[in-house]
């Protein structure tokens, strides 16, 4: 982290790295998934369709890719950068909605779904870390 970042006078550094491992974590899986939308297309409905699950239409997973590497840029970067450091909570409350989305389209089709639910949890308590209280 760049010296000059500003940590809020109550949160313990502990908190504070146990969130950017969260952020890092987000960006990291986000990127990873939405860039496979994006760049891979055939190979991603490929993979879900050998799971047992339904592949989305490409424009449906091209406009989700683009909302998970926007918020995988936006969970990190904004504060790594300390420009508009406000951004990183409302990146990562992106990111729980888009999960949430997920979660409700895989519960539709009977798939089970830890993987939405461990990243909305994830996002919402980045977004709930880094809003300021108070």
């Amino acid at each position: 982290m760049p010296a000059s970042y500003p940590v809020r006078v109550s949160m313990s550094t502990a908190m504070n790295d146990a969130l950017w491992a969260a952020q890092w974590i987000l960006a990291l899986g986000f990127l990873a998934a939405g860039g496979v939308k994006l760049v891979a297309y055939d190979w991603y409905a490929r993979m879900v369709k050998q799971s047992g699950s339904l592949a989305v239409p490409r424009a449906t997973a091209a406009a989700i890719g683009i909302a998970e590497v926007a918020g995988a840029a936006g969970v990190v970067l904004p504060m790594l950068l300390n420009v508009a450091p406000m951004l990183t909570a409302w990146a990562a409350f992106g990111l729980a909605s888009v999960m949430l989305l997920a979660i409700g389209y895989h519960m539709r089709n009977r798939e089970p779904a830890p993987g939405p639910i461990v990243l909305v949890v994830l996002a919402a308590l980045v977004a709930f870390g880094r809003f300021p209280h108070g």
